[in-house]
């Protein structure tokens, strides 16, 4: 298991490389590039944070939709409220009068989703994010390293087909499970990594690959992690606010089996280290049934 985790990070500080040379999609970001190329390819370029808030936004959620969007959307956003979590975090946010989250759909990145524009005020508080959808949401499964839960409802002949509306509510459900975790962590440290993930991944690309060189390291104390380490851990945050979408989506125990055992096999393949925060969700199941987790 542990080789299979270090192919995993060497493959994907291989795409870095291939993502910054490269004619991909992801290639085309600018050279300081900080998430892993597979994280790309789904999110593209994350906004810049900010640090603080100079006006006041009012609070609540602010939807800007262009009308011919506005149908895909609402079932999107109707099919993520059918759920219990959707509709307790959607609530807390529309309910905030000191936060302000802006909901956006764009036609780059079609199939993808992207979460940022983090604002904080003097205090350390979050008082602002964005999150930013595709016009469609509702079509490609993301890679299954870094979103084990989204590449679950991928076709599979061992379970039914799940409707792109789903997927869709899952994908946002992910964006919110950012934002959720952005408000518990220190705005200082999340800054810091945002300037110094560049960096590290500069001096990386030209000293040979040399994780053990000592600017590397120093930075890695830094910012608690390398930029692999620091985007794994957020981007399974988001996963597992998915997974909690799902788990209220499915009541029917063989369905949501189905799916939680497609996501087990993923989790136990790459994110190993991570396992006990996607173990919380299936616990939380109303039936009890853990559907193989452990």
């Amino acid at each position: 298991m542990r080789s299979t985790r270090f192919f995993t990070i060497v493959i994907s500080i291989a795409l870095v490389v291939f993502a910054l040379t490269a004619g991909s999609r992801a290639a085309r970001q600018p050279e300081t590039m900080t998430s892993p190329a597979l994280v790309a390819e789904y999110h593209v370029v994350e906004p810049a944070a900010e640090s603080s808030n100079p006006t006041d936004q009012g609070g609540g959620i602010k939807e800007n939709i262009p009308s011919k969007y506005t149908t895909r959307y609402q079932e999107w956003k109707d099919e993520f409220l059918a759920t219990d979590a959707g509709k307790q975090q959607w609530a807390y946010y529309a309910n905030n009068p000191n936060f302000t989250l802006k909901i956006e759909i764009s036609r780059q990145n079609a199939e993808g989703a992207t979460t940022g524009n983090y604002a904080w005020n003097s205090a350390g508080k979050l008082t602002a994010a964005t999150i930013t959808l595709g016009v469609r949401l509702d079509e490609g499964y993301p890679n299954p390293i870094y979103f084990p839960v989204m590449n679950s409802l991928g076709p599979s002949d061992s379970s039914a087909k799940i409707a792109g509306v789903t997927l869709a509510a899952t994908k946002l459900a992910h964006e919110f499970g950012h934002v959720n975790r952005t408000a518990k962590v220190d705005p200082a440290l999340y800054q810091l990594q945002g300037q110094l993930i560049p960096e590290y991944n500069k001096i990386f690309l030209n000293n040979g690959r040399n994780a053990n060189d000592p600017r590397l390291v120093e930075m890695v104390n830094r910012i608690g992690g390398t930029p692999v380490e620091i985007w794994e851990d957020r981007e399974y945050w988001g996963e597992a606010n998915a997974m909690a979408f799902l788990r209220d989506r499915f009541s029917e125990d063989n369905l949501r089996c189905s799916l939680f055992n497609r996501i087990r096999q993923s989790v136990d393949l790459y994110a190993r280290n991570y396992e006990d925060r996607f173990v919380q969700i299936a616990q939380a199941t109303p039936s009890h049934k853990m559907c193989g987790w452990r």
